[in-house]
């Protein structure tokens, strides 16, 4: 609202203020996340942007035929339809952790998923649907202690939850400022 100048591109007084502007407000998105660094702080136009950042950089990197995702029953759409493309075009296995009568995770059955050696796990920290909490550290510990990375839909965790990024150790998370 009262800067009107190209961020990261221009020597002059406007853009020095608006550069400062924008990477004061990353810095402050990294205090706010627990980020290590700003720099770990990428801006994209939402949470579905960010994963699709993920999977179709990180994923088309990384990934080849065979290589197992572990989603939950749970996704939301956008952490569900890119892993659905990227497995149709990779030939990837995707498998999914269940949900019990009580509507949380079925951790039991993720540790013998985990068993698969997959390459990434990606999960909401808390549903949208459900409004359950999922208990992300132990997740995230898991699927570490398996060789996998791990995206963290925090979409709806980031506005209600004290969310840590570094505490959680993920590798990816997803969140945005239209929901805080």
């Amino acid at each position: 609202q009262q800067s009107n100048a190209n961020i990261h591109r221009g020597v002059h007084t406007l853009a020095e203020e608006a550069t400062a502007l924008y990477e004061d407000a990353r810095a402050k998105i990294a205090r706010f996340i627990g980020a290590a660094s700003p720099a770990e702080v990428v801006y994209t136009r939402n949470t579905t942007e960010s994963i699709n950042l993920v999977a179709f950089s990180w994923g088309r990197a990384n990934l080849a035929a065979g290589d197992v995702i572990i989603l939950t029953e749970m996704e939301h759409h956008s952490n569900l339809v890119p892993w659905q493309m990227l497995a149709a075009e990779r030939q990837l296995r995707l498998e999914f952790i269940p949900v019990t009568r009580e509507g949380l995770l079925d951790l039991d059955e993720y540790r013998r998923l985990l068993e698969l050696r997959p390459r990434l796990v990606a999960f909401t920290q808390m549903s949208n649907v459900l409004g359950t909490i999922n208990p992300a550290r132990e997740i995230i510990a898991l699927a570490h202690q398996a060789g996998a990375l791990t995206l963290v839909d925090g979409a709806q965790s980031v506005p209600h939850l004290p969310v840590n990024v570094t505490e959680l150790d993920a590798d990816f998370l997803a969140f945005s400022a239209h929901k805080m």
